[in-house]
């Protein structure tokens, strides 16, 4: 999801220590459930999330093929309440992704809905450099991936990556993503209109692959 849902300039400013993380419960609308995998958990953002989030999300190496993250901690707080909030309404959910051992957020899985119910959705995710290549970004991928089919029913789950984005396309065919075709000039990026390669994942095909990798615990 190179294209960020979020648009800042239409967000309110709210304090940091107004964001708070709502309950967790068994409809996802209401809290999100925590994720957990052989190496991360993937849980709700919080509002103390923000500065760790920028300083994981704002070098130049995450940012080069991706919409800009908000500039500031403040923005990230802003991105974080805005999320809960479309969360809440059925849209869209957000997870943090944090290491075993760890509280802190050294990045995002994020799905958001494409027509009503989630019958086709988006996803992305961006992860801070210094994780790149140790199995958290597949760790966590199976884990949401596994949320959009059975929790939030959805039947098509679409990625978008640059061309030039080579880690980000391996990522997606490691995970058995299926490029479909190439979105030509499809993304405006520092001046520049980037080819994407589209890739999905569908249900049927993503509870097959499941047998392989086996299952993860949600509670």
């Amino acid at each position: 999801m190179e294209k960020m849902p979020y648009q800042p300039h239409l967000e309110f400013t709210p304090t940091l220590s107004a964001l708070q993380p709502p309950t967790v419960a068994s409809d996802w609308r209401t809290g999100l459930p925590c994720l957990t995998g052989n190496l991360v958990s993937l849980r709700e953002l919080r509002a103390e999330d923000a500065p760790a989030l920028f300083s994981a999300l704002s070098s130049e190496q995450v940012t080069k093929f991706i919409s800009p993250p908000p500039a500031t901690v403040d923005g990230f707080g802003r991105f974080i309440n805005w999320a809960i909030r479309q969360r809440q309404s059925g849209q869209y959910v957000c997870f943090a992704v944090v290491p075993h051992g760890s509280d802190t957020a050294i990045g995002i899985f994020q799905v958001r809905s494409l027509e009503t119910a989630f019958g086709s959705a988006e996803w992305g995710f961006a992860l801070a450099a210094e994780f790149w290549g140790t199995g958290i970004f597949v760790d966590g991928a199976k884990l949401v991936v596994d949320f959009a089919f059975q929790v939030l029913g959805v039947h098509r789950l679409e990625a978008r990556a640059a061309l030039k984005n080579g880690r980000g396309n391996s990522a997606l065919r490691k995970l058995g993503a299926v490029q479909e075709g190439v979105l030509h000039r499809s993304f405006l990026r520092n001046g520049e209109y980037l080819d994407q390669a589209l890739w999905t994942i569908l249900q049927e095909e993503w509870l097959q692959a499941k047998a392989v990798w086996g299952s993860r615990s949600v509670h």
